[in-house]
């Protein structure tokens, strides 16, 4: 059984049927999930699908009210277990900050990696592998190589 923690951007487009990547979402996720593996969330997660649902359409969001937020996030927590947040995970992100060059957006991402770290979570699932490549000896799964593998 292998262990995966979900980037945000995955759950956002699981949540989208009109995204193009929905689709992708929804069959890596079945497949690993059928294979036994865990695919944990983070309150991370939850802080920036909430951002991202209830931003207006035209600032890149979902336009979503609150109440339909809330579904979904209801739902999320419903289907993955949930890693808590401890001390342990702001002093690792503090130290990959500090040690790299992350600016910006990317501290988000940093946050992402020490949840990782702290919770010995083996794999990060995004569809944004190119953000995660200054962290070193980080193993990363895109979505599509999973529904590629599927496939053949």
């Amino acid at each position: 059984m292998a262990t995966y923690l979900a980037d945000t951007n995955l759950l956002l487009r699981l949540a989208d049927p009109a995204s193009s990547q929905h689709p992708i979402a929804t069959d890596a996720l079945a497949r690993l999930l059928g294979q036994g593996d865990e695919v944990y969330l983070t309150p991370q997660n939850f802080i920036e699908f909430w951002a991202v649902a209830t931003r207006p359409v035209e600032a890149n969001g979902f336009g979503w009210n609150s109440e339909r937020t809330a579904r979904e996030v209801t739902e999320l927590q419903e289907r993955f277990p949930l890693l808590p947040d401890s001390p342990e995970i702001f002093t690792r992100w503090l130290e990959l900050v500090k040690q790299l060059p992350v600016h910006g957006k990317r501290v988000h991402d940093a946050r992402l990696v020490a949840v990782l770290q702290a919770h010995a979570i083996e794999q990060l699932i995004t569809f944004n592998t190119s953000d995660f490549n200054v962290f070193e000896s980080l193993s990363l799964v895109d979505p599509g190589s999973l529904v590629a593998l599927s496939e053949e």
